[in-house]
């Protein structure tokens, strides 16, 4: 163990030592949290927190963000891939260095606006086309005989109907192989294969509705007659 720090407030102060010296005392030793974590960077720490959900918390000291009193750290080793985790300055109430870091930290990586808004944009669009494969005025059957399509062949809602390879539609509320429909400009075979997997697909559902077990409701046992009122005698 290096070096404990205890903080209770952005702007507190904490006593701070460093590995095989003696720790410092009097008001002299006291400097603010952030100037003792900034010349702490790299190390590993084990930091106690008022977060019950997650009162230790172990990992390497990244960064600090003076501004809005916030500590980052690496939970794992530093790489493409670390996870960071966010704490409050105001969260932390003691910090113990386990040891200071064998090397500085790796430069960071200036960050391109423009490559993370893309990022964010695709991530957008991903999660809506995932909503829109979801048709919710269609039976729970109709939804995954389309999902059993879509796995092999692209397909898309319109309405009650699914649209296959945008040119064989399956009409609901049907969803059969005989619900198929394709424009002239489609050819016969692009239609066959259509009806082939929607058939293929509509037999999986029903094997799967066989196998699976039916609720079993609990017998109601007889209720005895009342045979009149209260006997008399022994």
């Amino acid at each position: 163990m290096a070096a404990n720090t205890k903080g209770g407030n952005p702007g507190g102060k904490a006593p701070v030592a460093t590995p095989k010296s003696q720790p410092p005392t009097g008001p002299q030793a006291m400097v603010s949290l952030e100037e003792a974590l900034n010349a702490t960077m790299g190390a590993s720490v084990r930091i106690q927190t008022t977060n019950p959900s997650r009162p230790t918390v172990e990992g390497t000291l990244f960064t600090i963000d003076p501004s809005s009193h916030t500590l980052v750290l690496a939970l794992n080793h530093l790489s493409s891939s670390t996870t960071m985790h966010l704490l409050p300055l105001p969260t932390i109430q003691n910090l113990t260095i386990l040891s200071l870091p064998s090397s500085p930290l790796p430069p960071l990586t200036p960050l391109d606006p423009a490559a993370m808004l893309a990022r964010a944009d695709e991530a957008v669009r991903k999660e809506k086309e995932k909503a829109a494969r979801v048709n919710k005025t269609v039976p729970k059957e109709a939804q995954e005989l389309f999902e059993g399509i879509g796995r092999q062949l692209p397909t898309r809602w319109e309405g009650k109907d699914i649209v296959v390879m945008e040119s064989v539609v399956v009409r609901g509320p049907g969803w059969r192989s005989e619900d198929c429909r394709a424009g002239k400009d489609v050819s016969q075979a692009t239609l066959t294969r259509v009806k082939k997997v929607v058939e293929n697909e509509r037999r999986k559902l029903e094997k799967r509705e066989v196998k699976a077990p039916k609720p079993v409701i609990p017998a109601i046992p007889a209720i005895p007659a009342f045979g009149g009122g209260p006997r008399k005698g022994g």
